[in-house]
């Protein structure tokens, strides 16, 4: 068994797209000891987030740190970002958990631009995939985009060369 990095905190879109992809959020259990939901991603999930996929599954994995209040957001986020990205920069820094997991790009660049680490849908699946979690890209990948998940071809070729 790998050792799990430690925490990550997560934007909807990968929640969606994970379960697009693999019908589970077990990935994110394998990979990580702690997965940090802010308040404003589980309100967004649970709305049925951008695709309608996805929340029986958000709400069974008991495992994930759903946080029970909204984050205070900085201005500048708030008025950058939407509330989900935002919400998890914010809740990043405040609680200096170095890891976000953020699919849209201006909510990456912001990540970036606030000091953090990234990683998307893709670049968890291909990491778990190199750990020995048993999954099929093409599928995987097949599954996100019949629900509807947008992904450039360069990603996808990306992701089935790893």
């Amino acid at each position: 068994m790998h050792e799990r990095a430690k925490i990550v905190v997560t934007n909807t879109t990968p929640l969606i797209a994970l379960t697009a992809a693999l019908g589970s959020l077990d990935v994110l259990q394998f990979l990580y000891a702690r997965v940090v939901v802010p308040f404003e991603v589980a309100q967004e999930v649970r709305a049925g987030g951008f695709f309608l996929v996805g929340v029986d599954v958000f709400e069974s994995a008991k495992w994930l740190d759903v946080q029970t209040q909204p984050v205070v957001l900085s201005p500048f986020l708030k008025n950058s970002l939407d509330a989900g990205e935002a919400s998890v920069i914010q809740t990043a820094m405040n609680f200096s958990f170095p890891l976000v997991c953020i699919d849209e790009e201006v909510g990456r660049r912001m990540a970036r631009l606030s000091g953090l680490t990234l990683t998307g849908t893709l670049g968890l699946l291909i990491k778990a995939k190199q750990l020995g979690f048993p999954i099929d890209m093409k599928l995987a990948i097949a599954n996100m985009r019949q629900h509807g998940i947008w992904l450039s071809q360069s990603l996808i070729d990306f992701a089935l060369s790893h």
